[in-house]
């Protein structure tokens, strides 16, 4: 087996989320007149957000329609917030042995990749608080709004697979702290889709969505890419 690429996803696996997102998720939807408790949002991070937003009105508000416009709104909404935390705030910074875990797997010359259910503008307000393009840390990343279909469906590796000159998934590797991470990397045909503890979901609530590995830090990637020989 010999990995060539691994698509990491940002808020909660690779860096530091601290419940910003669905806070922010929760804020614009309140101010929009849905009141959902916080703990309601979290579960749907990691999913695109307008799919997102459409998800909860509809689970948690007797399953009305609401029309694309009131949608785009709270999206917008949710957007300034995190555009404004991403780029005024000091916390943004990586989660523990990311940027070591980066740097140790380039040296095996395998290359990282993020995805994101987050949209273009807000990645890149991110990574560019963090320098990884500067620092060489990244090879590639891509938003759920550059492709037709986010997370679950596997719209976001297939084209980095395609950025990165790969036709095998089987030497892709995908990791993330969300369900729809653990179903996207499935759905792509990677030959790991790992869970990680560092985001919104524990351990448990990651073993049911069946990943291959679950992990609670980072650096645990390198031992399962290079497993001791017996």
């Amino acid at each position: 087996m010999h990995i060539q690429l691994i698509v990491f996803d940002i808020a909660g696996t690779t860096v530091r989320d601290d419940n910003k997102v669905a806070s922010a998720f929760q804020a614009a939807l309140t101010n929009h007149g849905f009141n959902v408790a916080l703990a309601d949002t979290a579960i749907f991070m990691g999913y695109e957000k307008n799919k997102a937003i459409r998800d909860i009105l509809s689970k948690f508000f007797n399953g009305s329609k609401h029309s694309d416009e009131l949608i785009n709104q709270i999206h917008h909404d949710f957007i300034d917030r995190m555009l404004k935390y991403y780029r005024t705030s000091d916390e943004i910074k990586p989660l523990a042995n990311v940027e070591e875990t980066f740097a140790a797997l380039h040296k095996q010359g395998i290359r990282i990749a993020l995805d994101t259910g987050f949209s273009r503008n807000i990645a890149d307000a991110i990574i560019s608080k963090l320098n990884w393009w500067e620092k060489g840390l990244i090879d590639f990343m891509i938003a759920s709004d550059e492709v037709k279909n986010g997370r679950p469906y596997p719209d976001m590796i297939k084209e980095l697979m395609q950025r990165a000159q790969i036709e095998d998934p089987k030497k892709v590797v995908k990791v993330g702290d969300t369900e729809v991470d653990i179903l996207e990397g499935r759905n792509a045909g990677c030959i790991y889709s790992i869970g990680i503890t560092t985001g919104s979901y524990n351990r448990s609530q990651l073993l049911v969505h069946n990943p291959s590995f679950v992990i609670d830090d980072i650096r645990e990637l390198l031992s399962i890419i290079n497993p001791p020989e017996k």
